[in-house]
C-alpha cells in the first residue's frame, strides 16, 4: 500500500462525511453553532459569500421587475389559521410568542410575563401576513400584478439541526406575487424557478435538475410546488430552490379579490417562491474535497489572494510596493461585469497558504524578491490537485486570470455533473429497487445509491410507504420525463413516467 496523503481535514469524506462536512464549515471559517441550539453565528468570511449570494439573486429578481419590501417578524396566531392546509404544515416547526416582558419572580430570577391575548408566531414564511398587505392594496385588476421579494430571517424549530442546512434560524429570501389570471401566475412560478436554477448553475456551477413536487412534497397549501435539486458528493439530494404556485388558495383565505376589466369581483391569482443559506451547504457538499473549502470563482468573496513574502526587512517596501501594484491591476479588471476582487494578506505567520487553500480562494499568488527580479508571480489554483504552484510571468497572468477563473468554473461544473452521472441510474422493480437504497458498508451508511429514475403509480401510499421503509422520498417529476409505460416500483401498477427517488438533506 502506497503511503496516505496527508489532508487539512479529518476525518476525510470517505471516513465520515458527516463530520467531514462540519469540519470543513470550521476549517474555512465560515460559521459556528450558537449558544442557542439549532442556530448558527455566520462570520464574516461566510457572510461575504452569502452577500454575493444575496447581490446577484437580488440583481437577477429586479430584472424580471420583482420590487424589494419588508413584512413584520411576528405573525398573527389568526392569520396562520386561515389556510388549513398551510398551517398544518407548519404547525409543529412554529416557535410562538406568549408574553411580552420578563419579570422578577419570588426566587430572584427572570421570568415571562404579561400574558399576550393572541400568540404571536415568529415568521416561518410569510404568506399570511403578506396576503393581509395584499388584500388591502388590491381592488382592481390596474392594481395587478404586485411583485415582491423580501430578505429577511425565518424560524422553523429544527429538532436535528446542521450548520447551514437546518437551523432553526436561517436567512433567506421570500418571493410574493399577486396577478389577474391562472396562465399568469404560473408563467411567473416558472420564470422564478428558471431564475434559480441559472443562477445556481452559472454562480455555484451547480448543476441541477429541474421539476414538479409530488402532491406530498408540495408546499402547504399550494397547488403546485416547482424546484431544482442538486446532488451532493454523499449521493443525496439538496433542495437548491423552490417556486409555489398557490393558485386562489391563499387569496381566499385572505380576501386578495378585484375588480375585473368586466366589473367582476374575483379572487386574484398568488405565487411565493424562496432560496436560503442551505445554499451554503450545498457549496460546501458539491465542490469541497478533503482540504477544504472549493469556492466557484464568481460567488467567492476574493477572486485572488497575493501574499507577499517578506524575509528581510529592507526587501518589504519593494516586495509591497509589487504587490500593491499588481493588485490595482487586478482589480481594474472586467470579471463578468463586476470588478475583480483581490486580497492581500501580508500577515507573517506559518501556514498561511493553507488557511486560504482551507477557505476555498480560487487563485492564490505569492511574492517574494526573486518573483520580483523576474517580474513573475508564484501562482497555484484551488482545483489544482496537490495544491501545485506555478511561476508565471506578471503580465501573462494578468491577461489569463481571469480566462483561468472561468476555466476553473467551467471545470468544477463538470465534475459535478459528471458525479451526478455516474450514480444516476433507471431502476426498475421492487427488490431492484430497495437494493440500490440499502447500504453495502454498514460502516459508512452514507454512501449508497444516488438518483434512481423510477416509476410510480401516482398513489401517496406507495410514497409513504417508501419514505418510511428507506428514508427515500421522491424529489421531483423531471420537466424533461418521456412518456414511458411501466410498474410502479412499489405496488407494480401501471405507470406512465420515470420519477427521481433519492434520500435528501
Amino acid at each position: 500500500m502506497g503511503k496516505q496523503m496527508k489532508t487539512a481535514i479529518t476525518p476525510t469524506r470517505e471516513e465520515d462525511y458527516p463530520e467531514w462536512y462540519q469540519q470543513v464549515v470550521k476549517a474555512s471559517d465560515l460559521a459556528e453553532n450558537s449558544p442557542v441550539r439549532g442556530c448558527m453565528v455566520i462570520k464574516p468570511w461566510g457572510y461575504a459569500v452569502w452577500e454575493k449570494i444575496v447581490a446577484n439573486l437580488d440583481r437577477m429578481f429586479k430584472e424580471t421587475g420583482v420590487k424589494n419590501a419588508y413584512f413584520p417578524l411576528f405573525i398573527p396566531l389568526r392569520f396562520l389559521q386561515k389556510e388549513a392546509k398551510h398551517v398544518e404544515g407548519f404547525a409543529t416547526e412554529c416557535a410562538v410568542v406568549t408574553h411580552h416582558r420578563l419579570e422578577k419572580g419570588p426566587d430572584g430570577n427572570l421570568v415571562p410575563a404579561g400574558e399576550l391575548t393572541e400568540p404571536l408566531i415568529v415568521r416561518p414564511t410569510s404568506e399570511t401576513i403578506i396576503g393581509d398587505s395584499f388584500s388591502r392594496w388590491v381592488s382592481s385588476y390596474r392594481d395587478l400584478p404586485i411583485l415582491l421579494n423580501q430578505w429577511a430571517n425565518v424560524v422553523r424549530w429544527e429538532m436535528r439541526p446542521r450548520v447551514f442546512l437546518r437551523t432553526a434560524e436561517f436567512l433567506w429570501q421570500e418571493g410574493h406575487t399577486v396577478h389577474a389570471t391562472s396562465e399568469e401566475a404560473y408563467e411567473r412560478t416558472e420564470m422564478m424557478l428558471n431564475v434559480y436554477a441559472d443562477f445556481v448553475e452559472e454562480f455555484l456551477a451547480m448543476p441541477v435538475l429541474r421539476g414538479a413536487k409530488s402532491p406530498a412534497e408540495r408546499f402547504p397549501g399550494a397547488v403546485d410546488t416547482l424546484c431544482i435539486e442538486a446532488m451532493m458528493q454523499d449521493r443525496k439530494a439538496l433542495q437548491a430552490g423552490t417556486s409555489h404556485f398557490l393558485g386562489q388558495n391563499f387569496a381566499v383565505a385572505s380576501e386578495i379579490k378585484f375588480q375585473s376589466a368586466e366589473g367582476k369581483e374575483e379572487y386574484a391569482w398568488t405565487t411565493s417562491w424562496g432560496a436560503s443559506t442551505r445554499l451554503m451547504g450545498g457549496l460546501i457538499m458539491v465542490h469541497s474535497d478533503d482540504d477544504g473549502l472549493v469556492l466557484p470563482p464568481r460567488i467567492a468573496p476574493a477572486q485572488v489572494v497575493l501574499m507577499p513574502i517578506i524575509k528581510k526587512e529592507e526587501t518589504r517596501q519593494a516586495v509591497m510596493d509589487y504587490t500593491n501594484s499588481l493588485a490595482d491591476e487586478l482589480r481594474a479588471l472586467d470579471f463578468h461585469g463586476e470588478k475583480l476582487s483581490v486580497e492581500i494578506d501580508d500577515k507573517d505567520k506559518p501556514g498561511r497558504a493553507w488557511d486560504w487553500i482551507k477557505k476555498g480562494v480560487p487563485i492564490r499568488v505569492e511574492i517574494g524578491p526573486r518573483d520580483m527580479e523576474k517580474n513573475a508571480v508564484f501562482m497555484g489554483r484551488r482545483d489544482t490537485p496537490g495544491h501545485k504552484k506555478e511561476s508565471m510571468d506578471r503580465s501573462d497572468f494578468v491577461a489569463k486570470v481571469v480566462d483561468m477563473l472561468d476555466d476553473m468554473t467551467q471545470k468544477l461544473f463538470q465534475k459535478a455533473l459528471d458525479h451526478r452521472t455516474e450514480y444516476t441510474e433507471k431502476v426498475d422493480g421492487k427488490d431492484a429497487f430497495y437494493k440500490y437504497f440499502t447500504p453495502k458498508n454498514a460502516e459508512k451508511p452514507e454512501m449508497h445509491g444516488g438518483f434512481a429514475l423510477s416509476h410510480w403509480c401516482g398513489e401517496m401510499e406507495c410514497e409513504e410507504k417508501i419514505k418510511q421503509d428507506l428514508a427515500v422520498t421522491i424529489r421531483l417529476i423531471p420537466f424533461d420525463a418521456e412518456e414511458e409505460a411501466g410498474e410502479c416500483i412499489c405496488c407494480g401498477k401501471p405507470s406512465k413516467k420515470r420519477v427521481v427517488f433519492a434520500k435528501s438533506y
